[in-house]
């Protein structure tokens, strides 16, 4: 599917990106970027920011940081997209002091292996995160689409699965070490098993497989660094690829047996690994993005 440019040229998306790194990454480095503080939840989070150039109404982009929790790099990434694709782009940074890896990556929904109480779940500040970024936009009906690479993957896996806001026109998850599985038999928060009645699981289960959802996969990132190899996490596969892959074909085949609608796609970046920069910069970026 092509992309309308500026000028109302039909390009294609790869048409686009190819030229869009060659014009604007040298820029990114002195790209003009933007410090916010989001109050979410009775939460301060730091917000960086970038508004694409001579883009009159931009669509929305929140970046979630990996494991490193450079928030400002991973924007800088995102700079040649959202230059040519009119993106303004917002990426919190969750600092480990306040979001340790049970509170981000895996969503804050359980704590010392306890199920905490649904409002204090990290995935459940996501909506009002999303109603922020449009408020800052000016915008309250722009379209809002959400990435998140390595760790900022596994939170997202967890925000689809567990609180998905309504107002997201596409999810991207790229490269987790682990995913929700859509079954019971898998406790949360890599699955819906252990998740009480008045949750209503069958219904998040349903809403999850609805969601729509990219798998959005390095086809090199097949290493094991910083790989999560817990049993939960091995059980999903061996490396980042192959987890991504087996979710998918899961997911696909319970929509399938069950007669439930499913909107998710699975899309491979060749030629990339373990990569942030990569991913938004590939030219299967647009595809993973639904367009």
């Amino acid at each position: 599917m092509g992309y309308r440019d500026l000028t109302g040229r039909i390009v294609t998306w790869a048409g686009f990106l190819a030229s869009a790194i060659w014009t604007t990454i040298a820029s990114a480095d002195t790209a003009e970027i933007s410090r916010r503080t989001a109050n979410i939840d009775g939460k301060e989070l730091p917000v960086f920011v970038y508004q694409p150039r001579a883009c009159a109404a931009p669509s929305i982009l929140i970046i979630f940081h990996g494991n490193s929790r450079t928030a400002r790099s991973y924007l800088r990434g995102s700079i040649p997209l959202a230059d040519e694709g009119c993106f303004s782009v917002y990426a919190p940074r969750f600092s480990k002091e306040s979001f340790p890896n049970w509170a981000y990556h895996r969503g804050g929904l359980l704590r010392a292996g306890k199920l905490r109480p649904e409002e204090e779940w990290t995935v459940e500040m996501i909506g009002d995160l999303v109603d922020w970024a449009q408020e800052q936009n000016g915008d309250p009906d722009a379209p809002v689409y959400l990435f998140g690479h390595s760790a900022g993957g596994q939170f997202l896996s967890r925000v689809a699965a567990y609180a998905m806001p309504d107002e997201v026109a596409r999810i991207i998850i790229a490269n987790p070490s682990t995913y929700v599985l859509p079954t019971d038999e898998e406790q949360i928060p890599y699955g819906y098993g252990g998740m009480p009645d008045s949750f209503q699981p069958d219904r998040r289960l349903r809403e999850y497989l609805a969601a729509p959802v990219t798998i959005y996969l390095g086809q090199k990132d097949t290493g094991r660094k910083s790989l999560v190899t817990t049993d939960e996490a091995m059980r999903q596969g061996d490396n980042r690829l192959t987890r991504g892959e087996r979710t998918y074909e899961m997911a696909r085949k319970i929509a399938e047996s069950r007669g439930l609608p499913f909107n998710w796609r699975l899309v491979r970046a060749e030629d990339v690994g373990h990569s942030a920069r990569g991913m938004l910069q590939a030219q299967t970026i647009g595809r993973a993005m639904g367009f």
